[in-house]
């Protein structure tokens, strides 16, 4: 069964990706700039009005219904707001807004393995309700990324802030394979950020991730509180002054990042914004400019109303931060800060440092950094104290064993 839930959420991933990646975004990106500053906007009155027309009352939440629903037997995820999220997600992201797709890849996949399991009651027993919404988030994060463990590991670490899911390991990995595969039969096998540069690495660079790490946490705890008061004011008493500001912000954002860089990075998941970080002679105040803009953009977008996810923002402030203390420190070659500021950011703001340090090494293809990585990312979780992103996750699970009893 998890491996049917993998297919099908990898599948649903893959024509998603194509819809908004290729057709949608790839076109845009053709228009002229004043166009495009303003299509972000457009994408968020499209979004409401879709949440509002096929299931009245749906928030913009994707990633934060997987942990919600993971906690409470009584949050169902169910197919009428599915749509209209799917939907709401279509005009966010296909019209260049700063956030990830892998939002809606946990979301749906998720969503696919709650129903499918609640559709065969007598194949699980009670205690076992969560295995398949488990397994299919691990499909959707392991498709969206091309990255199978990231995916597995991600989809049991994010519910809590310091504990991971019991007894769902076995489904997840089944499920993040066969989501992978089916996602890489469409989309081929090629690493999400392909990375230049020297994969070694000396002490002095070692010094250099855990001061990624402090600024990477640091930064992360502002992002956090921006996101959270982002989503309180996108749940609130004025939902369309709030999307009709949001999208104005959103084309003054971008036109001062065409004057910083002369390029379009704030629009977009992000992608080419980590590519552009990694090419040295960028200045510092430059660096911290983009970052600034980005966390403000996403922020803003999340206010709006915007259906996204947030795991690639965390991805994209990484890079940028990594990039400013590589700068610092070794301005010839960036690739080590740009891999361990990803790592330290993204797992620090989702509280996942297992799954962030897994995730730079399978999409990038350089596992030599899985030790730099590490101590990035401890650093940063330090730092990161008891913030996060999200408002659902718990601290650990009640339900495990006592270690000082066993």
């Amino acid at each position: 069964m998890s491996g049917l839930v993998g297919v099908l959420a990898g599948a649903f991933v893959a024509v998603f990706d194509t819809l908004v990646t290729e057709v949608m975004v790839g076109h845009l990106r053709e228009l002229s700039p004043w166009i495009i500053a303003f299509l972000p906007g457009v994408g968020l009155i499209v979004a409401r009005v879709a949440r509002r027309l096929i299931s009245p009352g749906t928030s913009s939440a994707t990633a934060d219904e997987y942990i919600e629903a993971f906690h409470d037997r009584s949050h169902e995820l169910r197919w009428r707001p599915f749509a209209a999220r799917t939907v709401g997600a279509v005009a966010t992201l296909g019209s260049g807004a700063p956030m990830g797709l892998e939002g809606v890849a946990v979301y749906s996949g998720a969503t696919i393995g709650a129903n499918v399991q609640k559709r065969f009651p007598r194949l699980f027993r009670d205690a076992d309700r969560r295995l398949l919404m488990v397994a299919g988030a691990a499909a959707g994060v392991a498709a969206i990324f091309k990255a199978p463990a990231t995916g597995a590991v991600f989809a049991m670490e994010v519910p809590y802030q310091d504990d991971l899911a019991r007894r769902m390991l076995l489904p997840a990995l089944v499920a993040a394979a066969t989501g992978y595969l089916t996602f890489v039969a469409v989309h081929g096998t090629g690493p999400l950020f392909p990375i230049d540069g020297a994969s070694d690495f000396a002490i002095r660079d070692l010094l250099g991730a855990v001061a990624v790490g402090v600024l990477a946490g640091l930064c992360a705890r502002v992002f956090a509180t921006m996101l959270r008061r982002a989503k309180l004011i996108a749940v609130g008493s004025r939902p369309w002054l709030a999307t009709l500001a949001a999208g104005l912000l959103l084309a003054v954002m971008f036109g001062l990042g065409r004057v910083l860089t002369g390029e379009s990075l704030l629009f977009g998941a992000g992608y080419d914004v980590v590519e552009w970080a990694a090419r040295p002679g960028h200045s510092i105040p430059v660096l911290l400019g983009i970052l600034g803009l980005r966390c403000m953009a996403t922020s803003v977008t999340v206010a709006g109303g915007g259906v996204g996810g947030l795991f690639i923002p965390l991805v994209v402030a990484g890079a940028l931060t990594g990039s400013v203390i590589g700068t610092a420190v070794n301005s010839f070659d960036l690739t080590l800060f740009i891999v361990i500021g990803v790592a330290a950011f993204l797992g620090a703001g989702y509280r996942v440092p297992l799954a962030a340090v897994m995730f730079v090494a399978e999409t990038t293809g350089r596992p030599s950094f899985i030790v730099p990585g590490l101590l990035a990312a401890v650093a940063a979780e330090l730092v990161m104290g008891s913030a996060s992103v999200t408002a659902y996750q718990r601290r650990t699970d009640p339900g495990a064993p006592d270690p000082v009893a066993s």
